[in-house]
């Protein structure tokens, strides 16, 4: 065969082989959501900071529960599908009593800027944030003051949940019936209630917004980080740290035991620390950085971060006792709430 033919046939046998990656860089698979948070990783993490230093990030898009299931399925297994797992701080820790995680190694050069409450063992923070009450001001003209305003009857029908907070809102409802961070039992009767007055559940964060818009739907819990987000698109909104004081999240990343790519998988995670993308986050997203060396401006501090007073009220998680309610809080959910 003449070389122009012979490169043609090896062309054409070739032209559907998968891409490996290129070799002076080193692919690893994260799993994380999809939506404006995968769109902003990729923006503000994967191509001005992970890319140039070599890495090929490829995301694994799924929502948290399953992405939880896989991580429990495989870890038995000798080689796993994630190299780095994004994860809420409740699931993280859930995961992290099973051993799934490596503890973070000193290797991670950006560590030591980290806010020291937001360290752990086993995961690095990524960004953090607050939840609120999110109401449209041209249909709710006095704003709530407290989650339990959100029971009022006068808003029957316009209550807006995302499906991706079910546990968040489990524990709202206990909190509004008595209970707390730490007892959930008042809850299922709040959710029942909450239920009778046509609460709706949209399947994804940016299904709420949609409804938001078209107002269909008037008042939300919902973190402070995604209101700022919503507001800035152009959707009427404004927040209120309710009294009974907000609740924290953080947004956490680790490396599974049988991660493939560890080594890339903490420089990644170094990345996501990097100023500009802490920056970038907070400038696109609304959500606080989680490490000291990234400063904000002042008007965009007072959007996304809460006041002195609303910080001294600041609840925090119980991961352990919403570790070990989490099935019964799925099942509520999926079965009697959205059923």
């Amino acid at each position: 065969m003449r070389r122009r033919d012979l490169a043609l046939a090896v062309a054409a046998l070739t032209a559907g082989a998968p891409r490996l990656p290129r070799a002076q860089g080193a692919q690893l698979v994260v799993g994380t959501w999809g939506g404006d948070y995968g769109e902003i990783l990729r923006q503000a993490v994967d191509e001005p900071v992970a890319r140039p230093a070599g890495l090929e990030p490829v995301q694994d898009v799924a929502p948290a529960p399953p992405r939880k299931a896989k991580l429990l399925a495989e870890r038995q297994a000798r080689r796993g599908s994630m190299d780095v797992a994004a994860l809420s701080d409740v699931d993280m820790y859930e995961l992290a009593q099973h051993g799934m995680f490596d503890p973070v190694p000193e290797s991670v050069r950006r560590q030591a800027a980290i806010i020291p409450a937001l360290r752990k063992p086993y995961a690095l923070p990524h960004i953090y944030s607050a939840r609120v009450i999110l109401y449209n001001p041209n249909r709710v003209p006095v704003a709530p003051r407290s989650y339990a305003d959100l029971w009022d009857p006068k808003y029957r029908g316009r209550i807006g949940l995302s499906d991706l907070l079910y546990a968040q809102y489990v524990e709202t409802a206990a909190i509004v019936g008595g209970g707390g961070n730490s007892d959930f039992a008042p809850a299922w009767e709040k959710l029942r209630e909450w239920k009778r007055l046509g609460a709706r559940v949209s399947p994804s964060n940016e299904a709420l917004a949609a409804a938001l818009k078209s107002e269909e739907v008037w008042l939300t819990v919902m973190w402070l980080a995604r209101g700022f987000m919503w507001k800035k698109s152009g959707i009427p909104l404004a927040h209120v740290v309710p009294s009974e004081g907000a609740t924290s999240i953080t947004y956490e990343m680790a490396v599974p035991r049988n991660a493939r790519n560890k080594d890339q998988a903490w420089r990644y995670m170094d990345a996501m620390l990097d100023v500009r993308a802490q920056a970038a986050f907070a400038d696109r997203m609304g959500y606080v950085p989680t490490v000291t060396d990234a400063p904000l401006p002042a008007e965009l501090a007072r959007e996304i971060s809460l006041s002195a007073e609303d910080q001294a009220k600041l609840r925090a998680p119980d991961y352990g006792y919403m570790a070990g309610m989490a099935p019964q809080v799925l099942e509520f959910w999926n079965k009697e709430f959205k059923g």
